[in-house]
């Protein structure tokens, strides 16, 4: 009993340091202490049931957050007509919150604008008022903006998953839904420790990014593809339409890439850049599947983007209606050549201090990876979440 207590408390220490570390990095700590890795999964385990952690797969990568010793009471209201799947939706959500089941749009509105909740699970086809339309009132309520709003949905997730970020949805599930999926989202929206959870920021990050890199160089014969996958007049169109128009763009392609991870049965890593391009790694062939079927949802979605902006639609076809004058949207992957990235990252490593590689920075992992001049910046701004800022200048690979 003593030895499980010594490991979970280590445990805790490792994680509140940096308040999320991936299970890879908590099973390199094990290594290191003398601690075999059933140890840490029983130690992680009872913390888990505990609710002193909680973990969720991230751009392909399990990673762990420390959550507040003592939490406020959380109220949760799930707004969803089927009984069933609300009562699965409670279930879901587990214990420690104070949780409401409503099954009507109106009522679940006036509910919230006088109870106030800390987050709500919102389906979409409700009676008496449209999911949607919950949503955006909500995040145009001052008195309600804060408000954690979680949609899940059956509905064609290609026009509506964009709609409901463009309304202010911090998140978009797909039905049928995975319960550990939403538990997980829950909890650390509502009860993580320190900087406010938000999935954009939250993918894997530098150091993350620099593993990637590393375990794509450590051998002549890996089969580790990495590539940058772009979304292209990004900034053109924050121009045009607003910086929040620009942070949606990249909210969609944040959430179309967990997706897909997330149901690859391979192994594929995505991460941000905080710019206007992700981080892609895997087996090519996976990688290859990941980045084909987000670039075809993602021009699916395009009318309904163009659509939000004030473009309306015709029976000619998207071409002819949007003419040329239109900011143009596009994904677009560019591979890394392994020997430009064995080039690169010898020229970062002439500039450290030691020799002890550790994690790359932002703009070292820039340089390596071909994205130094930034047309987008990506910030996290303690009052408003996410702060877009569109810059000037070509990337390398830009004509």
């Amino acid at each position: 009993m003593e030895a499980i207590e010594g490991i979970k408390s280590d445990i805790i220490s490792v994680i509140n340091d940096k308040q999320q570390v991936t299970y890879n990095e908590l099973r390199e700590f094990a290594s290191h202490s003398g601690i075999d890795e059933e140890a840490l999964k029983r130690g992680l385990h009872e913390l888990e049931i505990a609710n002193a952690i909680a973990s969720r797969n991230s751009g392909g990568i399990l990673t762990y957050y420390i959550l507040q010793d003592e939490p406020p009471f959380r109220r949760i209201m799930i707004v969803e007509d089927d009984r069933n799947i609300n009562k699965l939706m409670m279930l879901s959500v587990g214990k420690g919150f104070d949780v409401k089941q409503v099954y009507d749009g109106k009522e679940a509105l006036e509910k919230i604008k006088f109870e106030k909740p800390d987050l709500v699970i919102l389906d979409l086809m409700l009676p008496g008022m449209d999911g949607l339309d919950i949503c955006q009132s909500i995040k145009t309520d001052k008195s309600l903006k804060d408000l954690v709003v979680i949609i899940v949905s059956a509905m064609d997730a290609t026009s509506n998953r964009f709609k409901g970020i463009k309304y202010g949805a911090d998140y978009y599930i797909k039905k049928p839904f995975d319960p550990a999926e939403l538990r997980s989202l829950v909890t650390i929206f509502l009860k993580k420790k320190g900087k406010k959870f938000d999935p954009l920021i939250d993918l894997p990050n530098e150091d993350r990014i620099s593993d990637a890199v590393e375990k794509a160089l450590k051998d002549a014969d890996s089969k580790l593809e990495i590539g940058r996958l772009m979304v292209d007049g990004l900034a053109e169109f924050a121009k045009e339409f607003g910086n929040m128009s620009g942070i949606t763009i990249l909210r969609l392609v944040s959430q179309l890439l967990q997706d897909r991870v997330r149901e690859s049965k391979d192994s594929v890593f995505v991460g941000f850049l905080n710019g206007d391009d992700f981080v892609v790694a895997g087996d090519k062939s996976a990688v290859d599947a990941v980045v084909g079927t987000i670039t075809a949802e993602f021009a699916a979605v395009l009318p309904f983007i163009y659509q939000s902006e004030g473009y309306k639609p015709m029976e000619l076809g998207i071409e002819d209606i949007y003419g040329a004058e239109k900011p143009a949207l596009s994904l677009r992957y560019t591979t890394i050549e392994r020997g430009t990235l064995i080039e690169r990252r010898a020229e970062v490593l002439k500039n450290k201090m030691n020799d002890d590689i550790g994690s790359y920075t932002y703009e070292e992992l820039r340089h390596m990876l071909g994205s130094e001049q930034l047309d987008i910046t990506i910030t996290r701004d303690p009052g408003n979440g996410v702060r877009l800022s569109v810059g000037k200048g070509k990337r390398d690979d830009d004509n």
